[in-house]
């Protein structure tokens, strides 16, 4: 009985470290640039597999260098309440079960952008219970210690886009030649279409729905309320 305390005692006390660890990260990326995430460093690592000379196109701008086209398009297509709630929308996390509970199988996430942040820079792309209460408890320390106009800045650089495709410049310059700033409406709002799963829109560039998906994204730039 008394192994099994101690054997949980450390447990306990492991994940009190590991989460200070990552409160530290947090607090440091509140005035400072992340120069990469967990995710980026993983497909860094799938992509040096078959080409150990591989890299990573990724390039860091300052959030007044984002095409505000590209910033309304991403909050209007990913969360449209980001400046009103605290980390997590209820109501889209219900609507998201319902759905997947109809369809028999996971079609929507409901996840918000601080939440899709918090996964991205700590997290495996691996689904557990323990990593949604991982991102849960990551999620509240971004919302405690950022401010929104942080938390999307830092997301608009750090998401991936493509096949070793990471954040709003490299994303811009890759598809469309031209920097982040320069995003028209269309082009940001296709970019914005992407994002649930770009590596596959970027090796099927005209697959069905996108086109549909980026117009509908579009017509919503002027509703979406930007940090």
């Amino acid at each position: 009985m008394r192994l099994l305390f101690k054997i949980g005692a450390a447990l306990v006390a492991a994940l009190v470290l590991y989460n200070l660890w990552i409160f530290g990260h947090v607090l440091y990326w509140r005035t400072n640039n992340p120069s990469a995430s967990a995710f980026m460093n993983e497909q860094l690592a799938r992509l040096q597999e078959e080409n150990p000379d591989a890299e990573l196109h990724h390039k860091w701008v300052p959030y007044q260098r984002i095409s505000p086209n590209l910033k309304r398009a991403i909050i209007a297509a990913e969360d449209a309440k980001f400046v009103d709630h605290e980390g997590f929308d209820w109501d889209g996390i219900e609507s998201a079960f319902e759905k997947n509970l109809k369809r028999g199988k996971i079609v929507a996430g409901g996840s918000t952008i601080s939440q899709q942040l918090a996964k991205n820079l700590f997290l495996s792309g691996h689904k557990t219970p323990w990593r949604k209460l991982e991102e849960a408890i990551i999620t509240v320390m971004l919302e405690a210690v950022m401010d929104k106009r942080r938390i999307f800045e830092i997301y608009l650089n750090v998401i991936e886009w493509g096949n070793g495709v990471f954040g709003a410049e490299a994303a811009s310059r890759y598809y469309y030649r031209t920097a982040a700033s320069n995003l028209s409406a269309s082009q940001a709002a296709r970019l914005a279409a992407m994002v649930p799963n770009p590596r596959y829109y970027d090796e099927h560039r005209g697959a069905r729905g996108l086109a549909r998906k980026a117009h509908i994204i579009q017509r919503r730039l002027s509703y979406a309320e930007l940090p």
